[in-house]
């Protein structure tokens, strides 16, 4: 298994150095490839990573129609509900750069006339048909080292489902969508990015004795999979 873990000092530089290696990787990409797929994730150091790249000098030459967008998970709210990573992701990266719609593939929302079941139904049906390959996957981990919106002690998806529905998620909004572990372990890469005190724990776990006990655990690129992870994150495991 291909592990690479990069330590910083803040999550201010997890997200800085995401940013560049982002850049680094889809050279490699498109350069034997027409069209990329990347996954992106919400939360803090999510976010600050897709301010990153749209702040990059490598932003305003760089052909991100070249590469299709999409979301491991997203809150099932209104379109334009501040808490949806879509509405969050559009402030920080694609208001910012040249990119067309039609390279972005949200998750339906609660206004879109659907059930949450109806919505995930859909997405799944949407996914089968474009069958994107992941060349890359932005993770974060909450504190409980959830991934995603797939939480410790929830039900593992069946085989061959890539996208479920979250009717009772204990951190608010209650409903989502989200891939599944089988959808992020077809990735190439999956590139972590975490910060914070509150994260050591779960790290810990993740490079622990039974990684698999947390769904950080549970998802590892094809190819690679890499940490960006701030010495608070790290303390406990490496105690940087």
């Amino acid at each position: 298994m291909n592990v690479r873990v990069n330590r910083f000092k803040d999550g201010a530089s997890v997200a800085r150095n995401a940013a560049e290696a982002f850049f680094e990787k889809l050279d490699e990409v498109l350069a034997v490839k027409t069209e990329a797929h990347v996954a992106i994730t919400g939360g803090t150091v999510g976010i600050a990573t897709l301010a990153e790249i749209a702040a990059s000098p490598r932003a305003e030459e760089f052909d991100f129609n070249r590469i299709n967008f999409w979301w491991g998970d997203e809150r099932f709210v209104a379109a334009d509900h501040a808490d949806r990573n879509a509405v969050q992701a559009q402030n920080a990266l694609f208001s910012k750069i040249n990119i067309d719609a039609s390279r972005l593939h949200p998750f339906p929302s609660s206004d879109d006339g659907m059930s949450l079941d109806e919505a995930a139904a859909k997405f799944a049906a949407y996914v089968d048909q474009i069958k994107p390959h992941f060349d890359l996957v932005f993770l974060g981990m909450g504190p409980d080292g959830h991934i995603n919106s797939l939480f410790p002690g929830k039900p593992i998806p069946a085989p061959g489902v890539l996208v479920v529905a979250e009717h009772d998620s204990p951190k608010p909004p209650p409903q989502r969508l989200s891939f599944t572990y089988e959808a992020m372990n077809a990735a190439d890469e999956i590139w972590f990015t975490v910060a914070g005190a509150d994260k050591a724990e779960a790290v810990s776990v993740a490079f622990g004795d039974d990684p698999t006990s947390l769904p950080v655990g549970r998802v590892h690129g094809k190819i690679k999979t890499v940490w960006f992870v701030d010495q608070t994150a790290g303390n406990t495991t490496w105690g940087c």
